[in-house]
């Protein structure tokens, strides 16, 4: 039977006190596991911006965002990952659509 799938996008901010080749790094690690459970449609790095209010006395952050589709199981474990992952200030996975 076919698994079900929707379409979603993530997007996340970096920590932007990080050195930019871990930065770079973590991007890329995340960008990794949505390659490797969805169907990637677009990914856009939007490069370092100025927060609207600081988070934990950070004021920079790294933002990307992956539009993907994926089963409906996928998201949810994406936004558990976001959440015990050092370096990740803010994240949300949305359904787009329906």
């Amino acid at each position: 039977m076919e698994k079900i799938t929707s379409k979603y996008e993530a997007i996340f901010v970096v920590d932007g006190s990080l050195a930019e080749e871990a930065a770079a790094e973590l991007i890329a690690k995340f960008k990794g596991i949505i390659e490797a459970n969805a169907t990637v449609e677009e990914v856009q790095d939007w490069g370092k911006k100025k927060l609207a209010y600081p988070i934990n006395d950070i004021a920079d952050g790294y933002y990307t965002l992956v539009h993907f589709t994926s089963a409906h199981d996928f998201p949810a474990e994406l936004e558990r990952n976001f959440n015990i992952t050092d370096g990740i200030l803010r994240a949300l996975v949305v359904k787009v659509g329906e």
